[in-house]
Parts: structure tokens; C-alpha cells; sequence
């Protein structure tokens, strides 16, 4: 069983031979489809009307209508053919169906179907009138060329006035149907799908060694050892000194990281961030035997709290305080 896929690549190529005007190979096309629906079928009998077969065109449109029996202009070329086969009895019988699968609707356009027609009541009932004139029923084909003159749009009354006369004069007519060349298309969004996708998209092989080797050289160049402007750099600047220094005797025995640039004068030694007494200066003269007391004041926990025998500055101090500590640390230096 041919899958759909098949089905309309068939479909698409026969209609693209139809429109070249090759119908041997648009009826093969179409023909090789299994069990076709009832568009494809419709395609078959036009293609044999258009190649002067009515008796195959007939068979094929009898395919169609018989699985879509609401078709309206597979009965309009079904009655074509019987038209073309002087079957004429059938032939009106078919174009009064089309006129009742138009349901009093002046026209339906088969556009959005892929057939590029608009099949019109007006041509429907000058089919009807073509077939009375054939039987010698002149009257009858004067009262429905009128009723197409009353349906039919401005631009075709002069046509239906022409044929009127004819008619008037007891000259047969021949019927209208589907323009030549014109069948049911499958949908362009089939069409598009049948054509191979590649999402993968194909390997393709880039050389690019001749970038490669500049841009290995800027990176060795930015993560060099002792860069300065290297967040990450494993060493220190080339310009920056490191210097630990030891404290005074009696003082304290932490280092201090003195970090400065060459060329900058040096600046005296200081005391660490940590170990400095947020308070204020007093200006005490605390001699080095006395720097232990003033060492336990700047790092006791609790940084505003003095010893009992300095007593707490702000409120309550007196000047007697610092001349008691000036006199022991006097003692201390004896």
C-alpha cells in the first residue's frame, strides 16, 4: 500500500504535467495512484476530455462523484462528457444536479480546494439550455439562457444575449466547462513537506590555524607570573615590597606588613588596623614599662573599659588621673 507521502508526490507531478500538456504522463502519474480520492479521479477524467476520450473522461467522473457525492463540478464535466457522447438525456440530468449542489448560491469557488475555478449558476444554466437546444426543446433553452441573464454578472450578458439569439434562430449550443489545463492541486504545505529536511545540517571542516596562534600568544602574554593587572596572579608585582618588621622591646611581637611602592617614601611604622585603640588620644606620656598597661587597654574585649586605677574617660576624669599614671610609669622606669 503507497503511503500518503506518495500519494501526493504522484498527485503533484501529474498536475505538473497537465500544465506542460503532456497527458500520457500525467495519466500515468495519476493513474498510479492506489485507490485515489475523489479529486484525483476528477483529475483522470479531465485529463481524458482534454485528450479527446469522453468514454474514459466519463468512467473517471463517475469514480468521483461516487466517493465525494457532493462534487457540484464533478457532475458539471460528467455532464460534459455524456454531452460529448450525444448522451444527452444524462447530460441534462447531470447539470440539473449541479444547479441543486449549488443549493441557489450564485457561485462556489473550488480555489481553497487547489482547483483555480469558480464554478457560476449562470454557467450552469447555460449547460442546461445548450442540452435543450440539442433536443429541439427551444423554449425551454430561451427560458433558462433567461434565468442565466438574471444570474450572470454584468460582463457576461452581452455573451448570453448572443446565445439568446441562437437560441431564437434554432442554433444548438455547445456547453461550458472547467478551462483547459486547470485540476485539483494538492495544498503548497503538502508540497513543501515531500522535499527532504536535513536538521543535522553537513560537517564542514574550518581552518583556523592562522587565528589560533595570536590569540595564544595575547593569552600567554595576559597570564603571565607577576602581571600586576592579573587578579589571579600567583605571585606579587614586580613593584610592590614586602617588609615584615618586628615590635619594639616591652611592646608587642606582631609583624607589620608594610606594603609600598619603589621610589615612594617611606612612611614610620605603624600599628595594625586591628590593634589600634578606636578612642581618641590623650597624649598620655605612658614610658615603655608602662606600654604593657596601655597594650591590655587597647586590647581588652571590651574597648571601652579602662582599668580601675585609670579610671573611664568622658564623665568623672580628672587631670589627677594622668598625673598618677605619669608617676607610675616614673617608678616603673627606676
Amino acid at each position: 500500500m503507497a503511503s500518503l507521502g506518495d500519494l501526493l508526490r504522484d498527485w503533484h507531478q501529474g498536475a505538473q504535467a497537465v500544465a506542460r500538456g503532456d497527458w500520457d504522463c500525467a495519466l500515468r502519474l495519476f493513474s498510479s495512484v492506489s485507490e485515489p480520492p475523489a479529486r484525483v479521479s476528477f483529475n483522470v477524467g479531465c485529463v481524458h476530455l482534454l485528450a479527446g476520450d469522453p468514454e474514459a473522461a466519463l468512467r473517471a467522473f463517475d469514480r468521483a462523484v461516487t466517493k465525494d457525492a457532493c462534487l457540484a463540478v464533478g457532475f458539471l464535466q460528467r455532464g460534459v462528457a455524456n454531452f460529448q457522447l450525444e448522451r444527452f438525456q444524462e447530460a441534462l440530468s447531470d447539470f440539473q444536479r449541479t444547479l441543486a449542489q449549488l443549493r441557489d448560491n450564485t457561485a462556489i469557488d473550488y480555489t481553497q480546494l487547489g482547483l483555480r475555478f469558480k464554478l457560476q449558476a449562470w454557467e450552469v444554466l447555460f449547460n442546461v439550455a445548450a442540452v435543450q437546444s440539442q433536443l429541439g426543446l427551444w423554449t425551454e433553452a430561451a427560458c433558462s439562457l433567461g434565468d442565466a441573464i438574471s444570474k450572470g454578472p454584468e460582463g457576461v450578458r452581452n455573451d448570453l444575449d448572443i446565445a439568446l439569439g441562437q437560441v431564437q434562430k434554432q442554433v444548438p449550443l455547445q456547453p461550458r466547462q472547467v478551462p483547459r489545463g486547470e485540476v485539483f492541486r494538492p495544498h503548497r504545505r503538502h508540497v513543501e513537506h515531500l522535499e527532504p529536511v536535513d536538521f543535522l545540517g553537513k560537517a564542514k571542516v574550518l581552518d583556523v590555524r592562522g587565528e589560533a596562534r595570536p590569540r595564544a600568544a595575547a593569552r600567554a602574554r595576559d597570564t603571565a607570573p607577576g602581571r600586576a593587572d592579573t587578579p589571579c596572579s600567583p605571585r606579587t608585582p614586580a613593584d610592590v615590597e614586602l617588609e615584615v618588621s618586628s615590635g619594639q622591646a616591652g611592646q608587642h611581637d606582631h609583624g607589620t606588613l608594610v606594603t609600598h611602592k619603589v621610589g615612594e617614601p617611606r612612611r614610620g611604622r605603624q600599628r595594625p588596623q586591628h590593634l589600634q585603640d578606636p578612642r581618641p588620644r590623650l597624649g598620655l606620656g605612658i614610658s615603655p614599662s608602662g606600654a604593657s598597661q596601655a597594650g591590655q587597654l587597647a586590647s581588652s574585649p571590651a574597648g571601652d573599659r579602662a582599668p580601675a586605677s585609670l579610671g573611664r574617660p568622658g564623665a568623672g576624669w580628672e587631670p589627677a588621673a594622668a598625673t598618677r599614671c605619669q608617676e607610675s610609669g616614673t617608678h616603673g622606669r627606676s
